[in-house]
């Protein structure tokens, strides 16, 4: 079922099913395939300014369908996105991660582990 606001027959109830049933080809639950898409349609309705309300992330984070899974909890080395680095520079520790970018906290977070 579509996120609210997505009325059945749309251009984002279509998405939202093309995104659920590629998902769960990929191995995702049911209940993971429809959270995922239900995001990306939501994402994609506030940047083209379909929804009443959104996040600053929303708008000017990159698009879902240009990201394509680059974020995904893969093992593949640099997988994880600044905010997580920077979270996991204030449990090691690291003094001065406030200032550094995505590549200095990476760095620092290898060489505290």
């Amino acid at each position: 079922m579509p996120p609210r606001g997505v009325k059945k027959g749309t251009k984002r109830a279509r998405q939202y099913e093309h995104i659920k049933e590629s998902q769960r080809e990929q191995g995702a639950s049911e209940s993971r395939a429809e959270e995922i898409a239900a995001r990306t349609v939501n994402k994609e309705r506030a940047r083209s300014g379909e929804s009443r309300t959104r996040s600053r992330t929303s708008t000017n984070d990159m698009s879902p369908s240009r990201r394509g899974g680059q974020r995904s909890g893969t093992d593949r080395p640099k997988g994880r996105t600044r905010d997580q680095l920077y979270n996991e520079a204030k449990k090691l520790g690291i003094e001065g991660r406030s200032s550094m970018n995505k590549a200095e906290l990476e760095q620092a977070v290898d060489r505290r582990k």
